[in-house]
């Protein structure tokens, strides 16, 4: 993958403007972190170079300083909502993130669970975060959020929420995904913090959209796609516009929640620190591209795996067809089709041409491999060992593993397992592969290859298992599937 942005020049400049945001305010400040703060894959397939946990790093600068509330919507639990690119729920990447900022030796201070009204699964979760000596709170539905602001800022709108008790003068506030109310719990913290005599403030640590770039840029278009299912919209900062006579990008949400912020600055203070949404924002990633038109390739890419990824929920039930349709716009708006991933059409190529399940893979330079359905495997493992086998330079003829070690395993699957399917997995095939690389030089040297197929780009033409999609995220294998199963059956 061709690298696109300065990692080091972000984590510099963001942590600079980040010290110049917490000096501005008194007390405390809450510090909203938009999108993923532990592993922002995202923004890692997006802008090529950029480090998943680049904001882990910023925030352990912080450590002493910080206390992490973790915010769950009571709708999200209630619908099971999972994180894409993790294939879990939110509840679960809640346990999840609290584990692995621990490990960093980040302090997490509570859970807050928001918009609840009467949620049962929202009860369940509460009690189990209890037992595990977790501190949760609860934030309400506020009638008329968020244009009400007499109702909203008043003991009736925020004041009703339970008051986060928090420590330490920076207080970040994430979330599994976006839509959890993090905002909301920020701006109520704000007015129970003023009513206890502390002077608190607020800023957003951002990545997405860039404010800086354009407004139909693709990496903007992309968080547009991966926001689809909230129908989140970017568009110009009309507050910004008419304050500064700039144009600079945002989007919806804070947009219309800028009001709201405003005229609590203005009740609390007298006056308001920002005059836009942008100025809340703390985002230094559009200065830090260094090669925008990798940045672009990179994110027409996204945006068509996020189309193929939501026709897949749809036919999974998990999806509506309104979503779809902002997506096929989103490609419009960015001149680009599902054809215009190369695995696309080479995997449905085959698919027709042999009249069978088939995927296709692109390695680093620009190669593309394909593989079939066969009686042993099955088209992405026939795939994986194929490219396995081209990065080692081994003649697609010759069997890296032998096919008598593959059957006992089908044998396996089939007689004592109950499996109705006797094709091999990839994490089948794997295991296989590292067994023959004990004794036979070329499996060894296929097995070897493994690291080179991260951030390769690949596609079937059929849905895949749930083991397989588990095991191409292991390989960071960035995959999209044609939503069909397998002779119109459901894959499992």
């Amino acid at each position: 993958m061709k690298i696109g942005f300065d990692n080091d020049k972000y984590l510099e400049t963001q942590s600079r403007n980040i010290r110049e945001r917490i000096n501005k305010f008194g007390d405390k400040l809450y510090l909203e972190f938009g999108g993923k703060l532990f592993d922002d894959y995202h923004a890692s397939r997006v802008l090529p170079g950029f480090q998943p946990d680049s904001k882990l790093q910023l925030l352990m600068q912080l450590s002493e300083q910080a206390e992490i509330v973790i915010v769950i919507s009571a709708g999200d639990i209630e619908k099971n909502k999972i994180r894409g690119d993790l294939g879990i729920t939110y509840d679960v990447d809640v346990l999840r993130l609290i584990n692995s900022f621990e490990e960093k030796g980040l302090y997490v201070g509570s859970v807050v669970i928001t918009q609840y009204s009467g949620q049962t699964s929202a009860d369940f979760f509460k009690q189990r975060l209890v037992k595990l000596g977790i501190k949760v709170y609860t934030h309400y539905v506020i009638p008329g959020y968020p244009n009400n602001i007499g109702y909203i800022v008043s003991d009736e709108g925020f004041g009703k929420n339970e008051y986060i008790e928090t420590t330490r003068p920076l207080v970040v506030i994430t979330a599994p995904g976006p839509g959890s109310g993090k905002m909301a719990t920020c701006l109520s913290q704000l007015y129970h913090e003023h009513k206890r005599g502390v002077r608190a403030g607020y800023a957003k640590f951002e990545t997405f959209p860039i404010w800086n770039i354009p407004l139909k840029h693709p990496i903007n278009l992309a968080y547009e796609a991966a926001t689809a299912d909230l129908n989140d919209v970017n568009m110009i900062d009309p507050f910004h516009l008419e304050a500064y006579g700039i144009s600079t990008v945002n989007y919806n949400r804070d947009v219309e929640i800028f009001p709201v912020l405003k005229a609590m600055f203005e009740r609390i203070y007298g006056e308001s620190p920002y005059q836009s949404p942008t100025d809340m924002g703390v985002n230094m990633v559009g200065c830090s591209i260094s090669d925008d038109e990798a940045c672009q390739d990179a994110s027409r890419q996204e945006i068509i795996r996020r189309y193929f990824a939501a026709l897949a929920g749809l036919l999974e039930g998990h999806n509506q067809e309104e979503e779809i349709y902002k997506l096929e716009l989103i490609m419009n708006q960015a001149g680009i089709t599902p054809t215009d991933r190369a695995v696309v059409p080479a995997a449905r190529k085959l698919a027709e041409l042999k009249k069978t399940p088939a995927a296709a893979i692109e390695l680093a330079d620009g190669r593309i491999i394909t593989g079939k359905t066969s009686t042993l495997l099955g088209a992405t493992s026939a795939m994986l060992l194929n490219a396995l086998k081209a990065l080692a330079g081994i003649d697609q003829d010759i069997d890296v593993i032998a096919p008598e070690s593959l059957e006992p395993i089908q044998r396996l699957k089939t007689a004592y397992l109950g499996s109705r399917n006797p094709r091999l997995h990839t994490d089948e095939v794997l295991i296989a592969l590292s067994i023959s690389a004990a004794n036979h030089k070329e499996a060894a040297l296929a097995l070897e290859q493994l690291p080179k197929l991260a951030g390769c780009q690949a596609h079937t033409s059929v849905m895949l298992s749930p083991v397989d999609v588990k095991q191409m995220k292991r390989l960071s294998i960035q995959m999209t599937m044609e939503a069909q199963y397998e002779n119109k059956k459901v894959s499992y």
